[in-house]
């Protein structure tokens, strides 16, 4: 007889959410889920645990909560949350306290209350029971990361100087007075936008983060404010409707969301109806060579969750082209991620279906970076990187539109000059593409893109 822990890895959101419990009692707690739940029930089925508590840290602001869904579908398990800082909810709950303990077997967990990234934040604990109460591990949500801390910086800017004080005293006051050998276990990862660039290994430990994390080394807290505040990225457009809509308590589905398969002629005039999005999850050099028109590229990998969320209102309905119809379960739990479950159909046989009942296509010429050398004179270069990205070197005389201000910004650009898109490898460049494709522009797309620019050892501006 054990204690459990398994860690769910979600890329794309780079979310980490956790099972743990013991197999002596058989029960077993889930923190911080994702909206496709499927992955717990398996879990717990394969270390033979029922679900009985779904933990969250906080209100999530980057994905749909999965903790309704898979306590709907454990029929065991009950959502505990905080109500620290007067967070409210549209759903039924049990209320988890500073101090409060739950046991799972030899297994305990206490709740912290550690503020800063949001007002009601909790932290867990997890101690063996002979042990206690000294803790070998802490599940610390988005306040304490890898390399990183939970931004502050997302409720509001009338919020965020005390939410920036509030991360402070949990940094210095809670985490830095642990042992050094306590594990830390963060609800993200490398690429969470949750947090200034967090580190790439999953774990790490409070004697590690003490001596490294840029966040712990201020001996005041101006200073302390001054860095995080101006470290935040970009906070994704999607953020302020995430939290809400898990604030209220996102809708329990009991499935996937079915997609119905449409013929050619069909898809066509689906894509013709209004609040409609068409989008082509093939690569980019499979769209490229050949799309419906209006279509937006969005390769299926898991950053498909990100940029849906950047670009798409969730009361739209999304088309799917796809480069096999198979591929339509894997790809609909990477929008169900950040809140789309409206879906108009799929392309039955893919594009294969499309060219043989002689329907039109579009195409994207895709140029090398050889090619794009020799014709800057020619082409308006647009960098749709991220701002960090850029700052931190670009191809010279470059213009830089970070990819989701590309639909507004496209102004900026002359439509009667052929564009070129570029991005780190391609993929952010193949959508941009498409948007400035869908306006009017002449684009090409730049494959391999900023890495292949380097690595042809070309010129870099800063």
């Amino acid at each position: 007889m054990s204690m459990i822990l398994e860690t769910v890895q979600t890329e794309g959101i780079a979310e980490l959410s956790y099972l743990i419990g013991d197999d002596k009692t058989g029960t077993a707690a889930v923190i911080d889920p994702r909206a496709d739940v499927e992955i717990y029930i398996e879990l717990a089925r394969k270390r033979k645990v029922a679900i009985t508590h779904v933990f969250e840290t906080h209100i999530h602001a980057d994905l749909v909560s999965g903790a309704r869904e898979l306590a709907d579908r454990s029929q065991t398990a009950q959502v505990y949350v905080s109500e620290e800082g007067k967070a409210k909810y549209g759903f039924d709950h049990k209320v988890v306290k500073d101090g409060d303990t739950y046991e799972f077997g030899d297994l305990i967990l206490t709740a912290r209350h550690t503020p800063g990234h949001t007002p009601e934040h909790m932290s867990y604990e997890a101690a063996e029971k002979k042990r206690a109460p000294k803790p070998w591990g802490v599940f610390t949500g988005d306040s304490l990361f890898v390399n990183s801390a939970g931004r502050p910086d997302l409720m509001g800017s009338d919020q965020t100087e005390k939410l920036a004080e509030q991360l402070y005293d949990t940094l210095y006051a809670y985490y830095l007075k642990l042992a050094d050998d306590v594990i830390i276990y963060p609800s993200h990862g490398h690429g969470s936008p949750c947090g200034a660039s967090i580190g790439d290994r999953l774990t790490s430990t409070i004697g590690y983060e003490r001596q490294f994390n840029p966040f712990l080394q201020y001996s005041n807290k101006a200073e302390f404010k001054e860095y995080a505040l101006s470290t935040a990225p970009p906070e994704p457009t999607y953020y302020k409707r995430m939290k809400k809509l898990n604030a209220k308590g996102p809708e329990v589905l009991g499935h996937l969301p079915f997609v119905p398969g449409l013929p050619p002629k069909a898809f066509a005039a689906a894509a013709k109806q209004s609040k409609t999005v068409l989008v082509d999850t093939r690569s980019m050099l499979a769209f490229g060579g050949g799309h419906v028109e209006g279509a937006l590229n969005i390769a299926g990998l898991p950053e498909l969750s990100i940029w849906a969320g950047w670009l798409f209102d969730p009361d739209d309905s999304i088309l799917l082209v796809l480069e096999s119809d198979k591929d339509v379960e894997r790809i609909v739990p990477l929008f169900l991620r950040t809140g789309y479950a409206k879906f108009a159909g799929y392309l039955v046989g893919g594009m294969k279906a499309w060219d043989n009942a002689s329907l039109p296509l579009v195409e994207v010429e895709q140029i090398t970076v050889h090619e794009l050398k020799e014709r800057q004179d020619e082409l308006q270069v647009v960098d749709v990187r991220s701002p960090d990205e850029w700052e931190e070197g670009h191809i010279p005389g470059a213009t830089h539109i970070f990819l989701p201000e590309l639909e507004e910004r496209r102004g900026e650009l002359k439509k009667d000059r052929p564009v070129a898109v570029y991005c780190d490898s391609g993929y952010r460049a193949s959508l941009g593409t498409s948007i400035l494709q869908q306006h009017g522009f002449h684009v090409h797309n730049v494959p391999g893109s900023w890495q292949a620019w380097k690595n042809a050892t070309y010129p870099v501006e800063k």
